[in-house]
């Protein structure tokens, strides 16, 4: 059998009801990966005690009797969500030592089927990021590295810790946060599952903000069976959060039929963006090719203003930034830095509190909210994503899924593209329509890069309907048998 901290998610559940191993086992073998992988700077805090205890307690209820829908499965959280006692910084200064006193619904909900969690993982400071390189506590390391080439990879972001500790069987499950593509992205870099669901299918209370109509929390695991499983474990109705819908959750593991015969496949003929790589319109064309010869229909379709959804993202998301950012201002909570009045307190807190990804985000936010600048910017920006979604609801009418490649290009090198937002903004090029529309995308792995590196390719669905994208999704993953795994490298 394989080392209990390499087994996928479902097979740890298996593994746990047949009685090969408890909870404490399987717990102590992702503790011991974790430690032994800490080069690759996945995770800000490991709640080691924390976890044994939890896992004490699921093999008690086990032998009570009581499972939950993940009882004993060790799960990371990014360190995004709020877990009551546990530091949960958003990865920047200005919240270093905060801890809250409260938990965030979708990881009270991992416990209430009886998660158990390992740690908290690094990611992009207030998960504004495509590479992971703007936390407070230094970049996460993508566990795969080209051949011959020891240059440390970027694993995407701003879940990148989360993917990173996903791809090197650190744990069998985490979970992230996508506003723009930050679950997805760093899915396809490290060639694990990813999925965002439907705006409103997991609640955004206790999540730190960042963009809050954007904002939505979603699984990231090594299998679509994965997701699927921990995705019915987070998500839920909560009256907590105003944007929470009351909809049932489905047995999303139930839909993983393998069959997408009757199924229309929409191909936007928008995605097709100008200096896409041959190797990704040539994946493309192979995950065309596995649909159609699993009985799906595939349609070119159009989504003509598909074009401006990467310029309409990047003035409504610092928008909502530069205001939910507003409250941290170093009399409430984290970093305060004294001045000789209130008002230096402030700026003073605020300018050595975030890093420069995140000033530069809150600064073009106050410009676009600013008076003179609201309508011209701000308000056409809304105007436009609105136009994005009917082209989304007008394809939906015709076809009951999407796809697309999930990135443009295979994973770089850290410090590759720090130095130019533009070139980094461009690789949500493909993931931010889903979260300008609110619908549903998974990245699913299924190939390699000319230089061995993953690739992944994009699912998108209607409202609510993330059974169809799953079933989808594990098709394309059965037809890639793309089971990827990097070198061990950090281990050395």
């Amino acid at each position: 059998m394989a080392a209990l901290n390499e087994l996928t998610l479902a097979e740890a559940r298996d593994g746990l009801r047949r009685g090969d191993f408890t909870s404490v086992e399987l717990t102590q073998a992702c503790l011991a990966a974790v430690e032994a992988a800490r080069g690759l700077n996945a995770f800000t805090t490991v709640t080691s005690g924390r976890a044994l205890t939890m896992a004490r307690e699921s093999d008690a209820r086990r032998r009570a009797g009581t499972i939950g829908k993940i009882e004993g499965l060790p799960i990371a959280v990014k360190d995004l969500f709020a877990v009551q006692g546990v530091p949960t910084t958003a990865c920047s200064h200005i919240l270093d030592g905060f801890k809250p006193t409260y938990e965030s619904t979708v990881t009270a909900n991992l416990w209430r089927e009886g998660g158990v969690m390992i740690g908290k993982t690094n990611m992009d400071e207030f998960a504004m990021g495509s590479s992971n390189e703007t936390s407070h506590y230094g970049p996460v390391v993508n566990p795969w590295r080209r051949p011959g080439d020891n240059r440390p990879l970027v694993p995407g972001g701003s879940s990148g810790g989360s993917a990173s500790a996903v791809a090197a069987r650190l744990v069998p499950g985490a979970t992230g946060t996508d506003t723009g593509g930050s679950i997805r992205q760093p899915a396809a870099f490290t060639g694990i599952v990813g999925l965002k669901p439907t705006y409103g299918r997991c609640s955004r209370w206790g999540i730190v903000a960042f963009a809050s109509s954007l904002d939505q929390a979603g699984p990231m695991a090594r299998t679509v069976r994965d997701a699927a499983i921990l995705l019915g474990a987070m998500a839920g109705f909560d009256g907590k959060d105003s944007t929470s819908v009351e909809a049932p959750v489905p047995d999303y593991e139930q839909a993983l039929t393998g069959d997408v015969r009757g199924l229309t496949i929409g191909i936007p003929a928008e995605y097709r963006v100008e200096g896409m790589p041959a190797e990704i319109a040539a994946l493309w064309e192979q995950g065309i090719a596995w649909l159609e010869q699993h009985g799906a229909q595939v349609t070119e379709i159009r989504l003509p203003h598909t074009k401006y959804a990467l310029p309409a993202y990047y003035i409504v998301a610092p928008a909502e930034a530069s205001s939910n950012l507003a409250r941290y201002d170093g009399v409430r909570f984290g970093l305060r830095v004294a001045g000789e009045n209130l008002d230096q307190l402030y700026e003073n807190t605020r300018a050595q509190g975030f890093g420069r990804e995140v000033r530069r985000r809150i600064l073009i936010g106050t410009y676009v909210l600013s008076a003179g600048y609201y309508d011209a910017y701000y308000l056409k920006a809304q105007q436009v994503r609105t136009l994005i979604a009917e082209d989304f609801r007008k394809a939906f009418a015709t076809v009951d899924a999407i796809l697309t490649p999930t990135t443009p290009t295979a994973a770089f090198a850290q410090q590759e593209r720090l130095s130019d937002p533009i070139a980094m903004y461009l690789n949500d090029v493909l993931t931010v329509p889903a979260n300008m529309a609110g619908i549903p995308g998974l990245s699913v792995p299924a190939g390699v890069s000319k230089e061995g590196l993953p690739l992944g390719l994009q699912v998108l669905g209607k409202p609510f309907d993330e059974a169809t994208v799953l079933r989808v999704g594990h098709t394309i993953e059965q037809a890639a048998r793309a089971s990827l795994a990097p070198t061990p490298w950090w281990r050395s």
